[in-house]
């Protein structure tokens, strides 16, 4: 009799113990769902972080849904909207923020935090992880400026459409119009929806039909790599690259450090630290799914210039 009561106490003990721990380990053990969602998955920078953002979640066993809306904005809108009513945990955008705002009050509204990856800032967004804009730009164009003396016409392919773009071109303007005798001959936004070389290559073809005469062109500055590379494409085939026509990007990507290398017409980049953005955005997510709110509303990641010296580091 004794014997069959302790049993039964004793797997009373053990059920509630296993109960306990079942319990305990529940909320542990499920796994945060987090959607990224972009437009610009074309991009290589876009996808390095991407996948760098994805590393991150699989440590941490999140469930990541990668949505590209391949080069519409407005896409992103209802995108956001969807995983909302999925229910999950977070979202992280690589878009224009002011361009989604319905989106993001839908987020709000659900209580599920937003990060930019590369992103602007917004109030909407819980932070924002990028590179410092405005010194890349600077850093890119004051090399554009000391190379030519300062003088001489620049052609510009810019994409204000993209906050972290958009703030490249700004800063660009303001040095170039800073300089007299630098002239801005054209002011390029490419088509982005193959990643951006093969229009930029066509409107630089169309340019340099337009300005034929050897030195009517003394630079080329792009707010990213892909411009700077259909350009180099196209003073190549024109065999207009031994006019010393400069050429910069900013982005880095390797068909750029490899351009860049070589000791051509393509100068310089300035290396954007993708790793550590989507490393970063990761990491801001984790502190949000924690429960833990972000103080800064932007996070710089550094970034440094690239030029043949240093292309092969």
């Amino acid at each position: 009799m004794l014997s069959s009561f302790n049993r039964t106490v004793r797997g009373l003990v053990l059920a509630g113990a296993a109960l306990a721990a079942a319990a305990f380990a529940g909320p542990a053990l499920a796994q945060s769902k987090v959607a990224v969602i972009t437009p610009y998955l074309a991009q290589p920078g876009t996808q390095f972080y991407v996948e760098a953002f994805q590393a991150v979640a699989k440590e941490k066993g999140w469930d990541v849904n990668v949505i590209d809306t391949s080069g519409d904005v407005a896409a992103v809108i209802s995108r956001i909207e969807d995983v909302v009513n999925q229910g999950v945990d977070a979202i992280v955008i690589n878009v224009d923020p002011a361009q989604v705002t319905a989106g993001l009050q839908s987020a709000k509204n659900a209580n599920i935090p937003v990060v930019g990856m590369d992103a602007g800032s917004d109030p909407l967004l819980a932070t924002n992880v990028t590179s410092d804009g405005v010194a890349m730009a600077e850093t890119t164009a004051t090399y554009v400026v000391d190379r030519i003396g300062a003088k001489g016409n620049v052609v510009m392919f810019v994409f204000d459409a993209f906050p972290p773009v958009q703030i490249r071109g700004a800063k660009a303007d303001e040095i170039f119009a800073a300089n007299a005798d630098i002239k801005v001959l054209d002011r390029i936004t490419p088509d982005v929806s193959d990643g951006g070389i093969a229009d930029s290559r066509a409107k630089m073809e169309a340019v340099l039909a337009a300005n034929p005469a050897s030195g009517s062109i003394s630079a080329v500055w792009a707010a990213w790599d892909q411009p700077a590379l259909g350009a180099l494409q196209a003073i190549e085939a024109a065999g207009r690259q031994g006019e010393g026509i400069v050429i910069t990007g900013i982005d880095a990507n390797p068909q750029a450090r490899e351009e860049v290398a070589k000791g051509g017409n393509l100068e310089a980049t300035v290396a954007q630290d993708f790793t550590g953005i989507g490393t970063a955005a990761a990491e801001a997510v984790a502190k949000l799914l924690a429960g833990e709110t972000i103080a800064d509303p932007v996070i710089f990641v550094p970034t440094k210039l690239v030029t043949k010296e240093n292309a092969a580091n």
